[in-house]
Parts: C-alpha cells; structure tokens; sequence
C-alpha cells in the first residue's frame, strides 16, 4: 500500500515537472507515456492544472510524513524609545 503511494507521488512529481517545463516554454500541450496528450487551452487552465497537481503532492507528502508540517510566523519588533 504505502509502496503504490510513494511511486504516485514519484509520478506526480514527474508530471509537475514536464508541466513546469511546458510553461516555462510556452507549450499548450504535453505528451507522456503515462498521460498521453493533454492540451490546455489558456495559460490560466496550465496554472490551475499546477496548483490541483501541487495539492495533491502536498496531501500525498503530508500522508506519507511521520511529521506534520506547521505554518509559522515570526514577528520581531525592536525600537528605542527617547533619546
């Protein structure tokens, strides 16, 4: 079970590559052995594709992780009052 996930993820991983390389040229259309032929329409519909393939390695990695993931913030504020 956890073999199948890791080798999905390796797949994705792949597939936000090529993506990735496609946009940066300008391509509208990907060919993968996996896939086959994808043509996106817009610019916009190959940014949505990357942000549903992004959510998905993030689920995937956050299933797989021993350790949960945390957002943080730090806010450092320093000042001298009266001189």
């Amino acid at each position: 079970m956890i073999d199948q996930r890791i080798a999905l993820l390796a797949a994705l991983k792949a597939q936000l590559i090529s993506l990735d390389g496609a946009m940066a040229s300008g391509v509208l259309t990907l060919e993968d052995a996996d896939t086959g032929r994808i043509t996106y329409r817009t610019y916009a519909e190959m940014r949505q594709a990357r942000a549903d393939l992004m959510a998905r390695i993030r689920e995937l990695e956050t299933e797989l992780s021993p350790v949960v993931p945390r957002r943080t913030r730090q806010v450092v504020m320093t000042g001298r009052s009266g001189w």
